[in-house]
């Protein structure tokens, strides 16, 4: 039998954290956190870097799990994964024992 040294959790915790690892994205987090739902378009307007920046960080974002994307053509509207947000916070809550 295999010994796995890296647990599913540690895997896990490490997407989330190397998603949140920049500024713009723990901002557009922080901002969604607190809201049902943003536009991409809206998010542009607030955030001094160039729509196809904002895109990659958006990408990244979720493909990690913690937003979610719905098409409303022409505009994406952004919503915070619950599931994965509240997975994410009970994850990071065990790793730093608080």
């Amino acid at each position: 039998m295999e010994k796995k040294a890296i647990k599913d959790e540690q895997q896990k915790i490490a997407r989330y954290a190397k998603a949140m690892g920049h500024p713009v994205r723990m901002y557009v987090l922080e901002l969604l956190s607190k809201q049902a739902c943003c536009y991409s378009g809206d998010l542009s307007e607030e955030l001094p870097i160039a729509k196809s920046t904002l895109s990659q960080h958006l990408k990244e974002l979720k493909d990690a799990g913690l937003i979610q994307g719905e098409i409303e053509s022409p505009r994406i509207k952004y919503c915070i994964n619950r599931e994965n947000w509240e997975d994410a916070q009970s994850l990071f809550k065990q790793f730093l024992g608080v």
